[in-house]
């Protein structure tokens, strides 16, 4: 379940990058940008997001359970800014030039992929 919750993880992330690089190419970091992604949700998803992974691969390279745990509950707060950003992007993708550049396919499975992260890895963290 590690090294699935792994590229799961690795895949999630590929998304997100692609949604943030699209997201500051069109402005949205700026004051006054008019998005609804506030740069301190944007980049505290990301953050906490890059250091769970962080954890996870440490926790796949040496097998310590405790790091299992750490990135199943850095995983939490990453979904919750996830939902928020999802439910502030829904009714400003045609609207707002920042946020109308993310492909539909890629945030759903940037959700897919990040639903199935956190499922894998609280099996992961249960097999301990």
């Amino acid at each position: 379940m590690a090294i699935a919750a792994l590229i799961t993880w690795v895949v999630t992330a590929v998304g997100g990058f692609i949604m943030l690089g699209r997201w500051i190419s069109r402005g949205g970091h700026r004051p006054n940008s008019g998005s609804r992604l506030a740069p301190g949700l944007v980049f505290g998803h990301f953050a906490l997001a890059a250091i769970g992974l962080v954890v996870w691969i440490v926790y796949v390279a040496i097998d310590a359970k405790a790091l299992a745990w750490v990135g199943f509950v850095l995983l939490l707060p990453v979904a919750l800014l996830g939902f928020t950003m999802l439910a502030r992007w829904i009714p400003a993708r045609r609207t707002n030039k920042a946020e109308s550049g993310f492909p539909v396919a890629i945030v759903v499975g940037h959700g897919l992929f990040a639903a199935t992260t956190l499922v894998l890895a609280l099996l992961a963290a249960l097999e301990g």
